[in-house]
């Protein structure tokens, strides 16, 4: 929604991809940490799979990061470079902004926060794990009182889709009257 205004998005999840794309160093560390087992019929990294072993192991887990986290930084800070000095609000869209404890020298932390019981929900009905595997991902998170802790703003998301929009209207207006 705030794309939609004109924001730039530098999306996290996206480069944390593209950081394990099959021919990277990244995707090369993950198969070598991790085994052939975490691998698809098509080369890439079968993420279900992946979930499977670091989900249940916080060393496992651990590992992970410390091949994934390193080239995103790398592609956040670059895209930033990329867009210093110019007018556009930057949205850094960093799933796990806080558990990480980086900053990017941003402005706000605006936190997307709903129940823990509607997020189970939704990794059940909307993205099709089984509940113990959607337990154990909400688990290997910093607790929710955390994030909102850190949160310089909280945009409520436990309703659907279309109760976003007044909260993100509010939010970037908020954002467009900054100097």
């Amino acid at each position: 929604m705030l794309a939609e205004r004109g924001a730039v998005v530098v999306d996290a999840d996206r480069l944390a991809r593209e950081a394990v794309a099959v021919g990277t160093a990244g995707h090369r560390a993950v198969v070598d940490r991790f085994g052939a087992d975490v691998v698809a019929d098509d080369g890439s990294l079968d993420r279900r799979a992946l979930a499977g072993v670091v989900f249940d192991d916080p060393a496992a887990l651990a590992d992970l990061n410390a091949i994934v986290h390193p080239p995103v930084r790398a592609a956040i800070a670059a895209r930033l470079a990329e867009l210093s000095g110019s007018d556009a609000v930057v949205v850094l869209e960093i799933p796990l902004l806080v558990e990480s404890g980086r900053s990017y020298g941003e402005s706000a932390v605006v936190v997307v926060d709903c129940p823990e019981d509607v997020v189970l929900r939704r990794l059940v009905d909307g993205r099709g794990m089984d509940e113990a595997d959607a337990r154990r991902r909400m688990a290997a998170q910093i607790p929710r009182a955390e994030r909102l802790a850190a949160a310089d703003l909280v945009i409520d998301n436990s309703g659907p889709l279309e109760a976003l929009e007044p909260q993100v209207a509010e939010l970037w207006a908020g954002i467009k009257g900054l100097p």
